[in-house]
């Protein structure tokens, strides 16, 4: 594939950071953690296997939408960058960062074999220990492979996506020139193959492979070899499959949405990695066959899969000291074992903090609401869950026992569609009523609805959530989950299920922010509340915690917002399109991005200094997709200790030396400096030494009718203080609330539309 080289990179604004380049710079701080000595060993393996993962699935996303695009005249909306000239881009320093991943993975394998365990190459093996494993590769290997020759009636075959292939360069006996093909395993072989004697040693099952060549191809001269792994592009557009889903019954979607995975599988390749000598003959031979051009390969000094590293760190688990301290999510000290989760939540709101308190009381509550006889229906919304998923089989069992459950399951979450088509059929199958999303946006919301008829009277308890309803990743992702049995934010959830039954976005909310109409127009009038009050001399502040900034709107607010003198602060882990710290346009702004053991998830919004601050959690990044092109829901934090506990958190995160990174003014980032602190560290020591538990039955303080026409609910009082964004405070025992009541009042949810499905 032709691409345009020859045109030049345009200069860059001060304030903005291309998209493509901000993610590689957030992958570099993951590449960092492999090096870094203060973590152990095996942690650092673990980061060196993630930091690849990461490059092939930007690879699969990103440069696959990038050579989409080369001849479309598209250009990024904050620097001008054309798609050729961000490919340029993007594949110099992929260059640079696999040379740095090339030099640490040969130093943690070097460690790794100073505690036993070694990754042998098969060309420095001793005759003996060749023969034994010459007669292993005769038993085990050959006969599963498949190996072809290229020549006019065997065409180049079809290379599978992140598979290693071995390519033979091989003479035939008339002194002609051919080439081989064959399969490293693609999951059937055996990767680490063991090697007998003292110690863990192993090669790798494609070492094996190259060694015995001359066993696979027996009539030939094998005159070099080298393996190959190429990364395909993913770059589908799945809403193709939903464009026309109101006229389709489930059935046809699903079947739809299966084609369209098929077809990504065969999409073009984007990335071509190579171990061992390419002679020119075989590069060009390989590029030709995978439309690749030159700039797409890359050399590899270490092996082109590392996610063998996975076994090597199980087979050192008795080495405690090569792994992070255990850590297991502990039990909120605010949710009672001993009484039901809607009598709880009843009383007051309660928030759970993953990974650091268990999941446990949520599935509770599903599992409860299933079981209790005042509860009229169950609305969810499922983004990603677990392949063994809880959440699931509570719902099941629900509507089994006669609720009405209502499920959104979103078949457009990437790489996870065929897992949501398993469960969308489940949840049929077991008499829920499946909805699928509106046409052309996600629904990326993490919202929960149930609804309860007691004394007469709907009562609604809610849970919004920043992450997936998922039991496998809440170990291992920072997120918040807020339920509450506030009328106000209830009234708001069903107002959202109810349009989501119709094919319909919510237009406004009182207390819920809900993209795409009512969460970004939302958040610029808070902003400009800031201006406002920065304007007039008076303290002005914002703070947002996200996995990524590039919404062109939302920046322009912040430079606007920094100007006039607010302060913000900006958690972000990856991308981030802004540049805090330009004297004169965002000298008021800092960056922070923490990279650690547990993947930062959670987002946070916090806007304003003492009485006017309103703190919210959010499923929604400032990314465009986020803001305009996916059903995303904020939620208010009403209740005065669990806003004083966000806030804490996010304070926490900005002093982190250990793991966070500070954001120059030149766009790169910097270890931040000072006493060190470990945030993550610092969130499990109070989870287990329960230093979260609120003081007592509290109420949330009465919302304001419009979070953003009005003032929110007064925050607690603190003392004068030059720490930003505020302290944790202990607020006072408030009395018990009482159950408040609505009126009934019952749509018909969602039987309408699925008489389309």
């Amino acid at each position: 594939m032709k691409e345009q080289h020859e045109l030049s990179t345009p200069s860059i604004s001060p304030c903005y950071v291309n998209r493509e380049l901000s993610w590689l710079q957030f992958n570099k701080r993951v590449l960092e953690e492999a090096q870094d000595p203060a973590n152990p060993l095996c942690e650092r393996l673990n980061f060196a296997s993630i930091f690849q993962s990461n490059l092939d699935e930007f690879y699969m996303v990103r440069v696959g939408m990038l050579m989409d695009t080369l001849h479309m005249g598209v250009t990024d909306d904050k620097t001008g960058m054309t798609s050729a000239q961000q490919l340029v881009a993007v594949l110099d320093k992929t260059r640079a960062y696999l040379a740095d991943r090339d030099r640490i993975c040969k130093d943690l394998l070097r460690e790794l074999a100073g505690q036993g365990v070694e990754i042998c190459r098969f060309a420095a093996l001793q005759d003996k220990t060749q023969s034994f494993l010459e007669k292993y590769f005769t038993s085990n290997v050959l006969p599963l492979l498949s190996p072809q020759i290229i020549g006019r009636k065997q065409p180049f075959p079809f290379l599978r996506n992140k598979v290693i292939y071995a390519v033979a360069m091989l003479k035939t006996k008339n002194g002609g020139e051919r080439m081989g093909i064959v399969s490293c395993g693609e999951g059937v072989l055996r990767r680490l193959v063991p090697i007998p004697g003292n110690g863990e040693r192993f090669v790798l099952v494609e070492e094996l492979i190259v060694g015995f060549l001359s066993k696979i191809f027996a009539h030939y001269k094998v005159e070099g070899a080298v393996l190959i792994r190429q990364v395909r592009s993913a770059d589908i557009h799945v809403d193709e499959a939903s464009s026309e889903m109101s006229d389709m019954l489930a059935e046809e979607y699903r079947k739809s949405m299966e084609k369209m995975i098929r077809r990504r599988k065969r999409l073009q390749p984007v990335k071509l990695e190579y171990q061992g000598k390419l002679t020119d003959g075989v590069r060009d031979s390989l590029c030709g066959c995978l439309g690749l051009s030159k700039k797409h390969l890359f050399a590899s000094d270490v092996p082109l899969d590392l996610s063998f590293m996975g076994a090597l760190r199980d087979m050192l688990r008795d080495k405690t000291e090569l792994f992070y301290p255990r850590r297991v999510p502990q039990n909120s000290p605010n949710v009672d074992p001993l009484v039901p989760m809607t009598e709880q939540i009843r009383r007051r709101d309660l928030m759970l903090s993953y990974p650091y308190e268990s999941v446990r009381p949520l599935l509770r509550l599903l599992q409860e609401a299933g079981q209790d006889p005042e509860v009229v229906s169950i609305k969810m919304t499922l983004y990603r869950v677990a392949h063994n998923s809880k959440i699931v089989e509570a719902l099941v069992d629900a509507a089994e026992n006669g609720k009405e459950v209502v499920a959104l399951v979103e078949l457009r979450a990437r790489f996870d569609e065929e897992n949501n088509i398993g469960w969308s059929r489940v949840l049929e199958r077991a008499g829920c009523r499946v909805i699928y999303g509106l046409d052309g946006l996600k629904v990326h919301s993490k919202l929960l609805l149930i609804t309860r008829m007691h004394q007469g009277q709907v009562e609604y308890i809610t849970q919004v959530g920043t992450g997936n309803y998922n039991e496998d990743t809440v170990r291992l992702y920072t997120d918040f989950a807020l339920m509450t049995a506030s009328p106000e934010i209830g009234a708001d959830a069903a107002q959202v299920f109810n349009a989501l039954s119709m094919g319909e976005v919510v237009e406004d909310s009182r207390h819920l922010m809900v993209a795409p109409a009512c969460l970004r127009n939302k958040i610029t009038a808070l902003i400009d509340e800031e201006i406002q009050q920065a304007k007039a001399g008076g303290p002005a502040y914002l703070g947002f915690k996200l996995n990524g900034l590039t919404d062109k709107l939302l920046i322009d607010k912040f430079i606007e917002a920094s100007q006039a003198g607010v302060k913000i602060d900006l958690v972000i882990r990856g991308i981030c399109c802004l540049i805090g710290g330009v004297p004169g346009l965002t000298e008021n702004i800092r960056v922070t991005s923490i990279v650690g053991r547990y993947l930062e998830h959670a987002r946070i919004y916090i806007f304003g200094e003492g009485e006017r601050r309103r703190v919210y959690i959010s499923s929604a990044d400032f990314m465009t997709r986020n803001t305009t092109r996916r059903v995303e829901v904020a939620a208010p934090v009403y209740d005065v200790e669990l806003r004083a506990h966000l806030e804490q958190m996010f304070h926490d995160g900005l002093r982190d030396t250990a793991k966070g990174r500070i954001q120059q003014p030149d766009g790169e980032y910097a270890r931040a400096e000072g006493q060190l602190f470990n945030s993550q560290e610092h969130f499990c020591d109070q989870a287990y030494s329960g230093a979260w538990a609120l003081s007592g039955l509290g109420a949330r303080p009465v919302p304001s009718p419009s979070p953003v026409k009005q003032a929110a609910a007064p925050a607690e009082k603190r003392p004068a203080s030059t720490v930003r964004p505020g302290t944790y405070v202990t607020a006072p025992t408030l009395p018990k609330r009482p159950v408040v009541k609505v009126k009934a009042r019952r749509s018909g949810l969602l039987g309408r539309l699925l008489g389309r499905d």
